[in-house]
């Protein structure tokens, strides 16, 4: 009976997964709320589910998610455009990363015993913002391309920060010494080596690729590669996440990346994922979220709230301190209400889910207090996000907003602006004129 029960609950949350997709595209109400929600009534609300009653599957679910989210990102990213925007959105993204990990850090480290290393483990790893939400975010509301564009990559390049910090400050927690230059060199050299390893698995797989293809039945042996990349990555004692990761931006871009040895191989045959294999584990990302933000739901805890309550004040103050980092790294052209609407957009999301998880799956001291806190922060900073877009749209708070950056400097007009600062040519939408 239980089992015919769960398949049918596992049956309709893909369905309302869709819907709930669907939904935020209408209401701007982010499908993980509804999921978190469904954890939560499933989890600590009814108790009718514990992560105990997972055993050692939680864990792995958690890194294959991981696994899937790294090489779909990594495949999806082409390196042209990325370097061509790198200048731009060069500066929200490391002010964001920094000025978070930061405050972050500091709050955790004044109101918890985790210590300074761990406590900045914690602040780097909501160091990002979830592209999910965001693409999703800035189709919905009027404001220029280029505030739009500046949001969506600084989501996707905050992921170079939000894996390799905490990746490297975790394997610093783990060498356990405190000689900065002996630790750094030592994650310096791991990430460098598990690059290397996952961009040469990535040229393999690339020839290889051809033959599979004359099999039936092909389309996971891509994803069972990079589990194998992974795994081997992991056994040398690198970092399987960048590795993975690498895997993924490597063999997407394969066409530009490949070796001189290669290209006679490459004009001749298709090596790079074709359109289909690439929808393949698109929709296999969509199934692994869905489930994990479910289960992320399920692994609140609330007799102990003041994890809970810390993630809602460090939020407090992540949504302060983008204020002033806006201000610093927008053009002083830029619309005040273009600059609110940035204020408000910085909701986490699955990366850091993933990442949170791995300090307790590692066995680090204070990992499930860790996790605990930034599933709070991504629970409440995406409803956060939620609230204030809608308020800056439609109510009196973007008023606040604007004053506040007009005050800073923001918003004035081409002749007020310095004679070296160009104002970008910028076509906007009909809806927008």
């Amino acid at each position: 009976m239980l089992t015919a029960v769960t398949i049918v609950f596992v049956g309709l949350t893909i369905f309302l997964s869709h819907y709930f997709a669907e939904l935020f595209k209408r209401t701007k109400i982010p499908d993980v709320l509804w999921l978190f929600t469904i954890g939560l009534l499933l989890g600590p609300v009814s108790g009718l589910v514990r992560p105990e009653s997972f055993g050692a599957v939680g864990p792995i679910f958690t890194t294959i998610t991981l696994i899937f989210i790294l090489f779909e990102s990594g495949i999806d990213q082409r390196l042209e455009p990325l370097i061509n925007a790198l200048g731009g959105t060069a500066k929200i993204t490391t002010y964001n990363f920094i000025g978070t990990t930061l405050v972050a850090g500091s709050l955790t480290y004044f109101y918890t015993d985790l210590g300074l290393l761990r406590a900045m483990l914690l602040g780097s790893i909501v160091g990002g913002t979830s592209s999910a939400v965001i693409t999703t975010l800035v189709r919905q509301f009027a404001m220029r391309e280029r505030t739009r564009t500046t949001l969506v990559l600084e989501s996707a390049f905050s992921d170079v920060y939000t894996l390799a910090v905490p990746l490297t400050l975790l394997s610093a927690y783990s060498l356990g010494r405190v000689d900065v230059a002996y630790v750094t060199g030592q994650m310096i050299a791991a990430f460098l080596l598990a690059a290397m390893l996952g961009m040469a698995g990535a040229f393999l797989w690339s020839v290889l690729l051809h033959q599979m293809r004359t099999l039936q039945n092909t389309v996971f042996t891509t994803p069972a590669f990079v589990f194998i990349i992974y795994g081997m990555v992991e056994v040398m004692n690198f970092s399987g996440p960048i590795a993975a990761l690498a895997f993924g931006i490597t063999l997407g871009n394969i066409d530009v990346l490949g070796p001189p040895i290669m290209k006679n191989i490459i004009s001749r045959k298709p090596i790079a994922l074709n359109e289909y294999e690439r929808a393949f584990f698109s929709e296999a990302v969509f199934l692994l979220r869905t489930f994990f933000f479910v289960y992320i739901g399920i692994s609140v805890r609330f007799q102990d709230w003041w994890p809970m309550v810390l993630g809602v004040i460090i939020t407090g103050a992540l949504f302060v301190l983008r204020i002033p980092i806006v201000r610093l790294s927008v053009p002083r052209s830029t619309p005040t209400k273009d600059a609110a609407f940035m204020a408000v957009m910085i909701p986490k999301g699955l990366g850091a889910a993933v990442l949170a998880s791995l300090p307790a799956q590692q066995g680090v001291a204070g990992g499930e207090l860790i996790q605990a806190v930034v599933f709070s922060i991504i629970l409440s900073s995406t409803l956060f996000t939620t609230v204030l877009t809608f308020l800056v749209d439609k109510t009196f708070v973007s008023s606040v907003y604007e004053w506040l950056f007009r005050m800073l400097g923001l918003g004035r007009t081409p002749a007020e602006n310095d004679p070296a600062e160009e104002v970008p040519n910028v076509e906007y939408d009909e809806s927008e004129k």
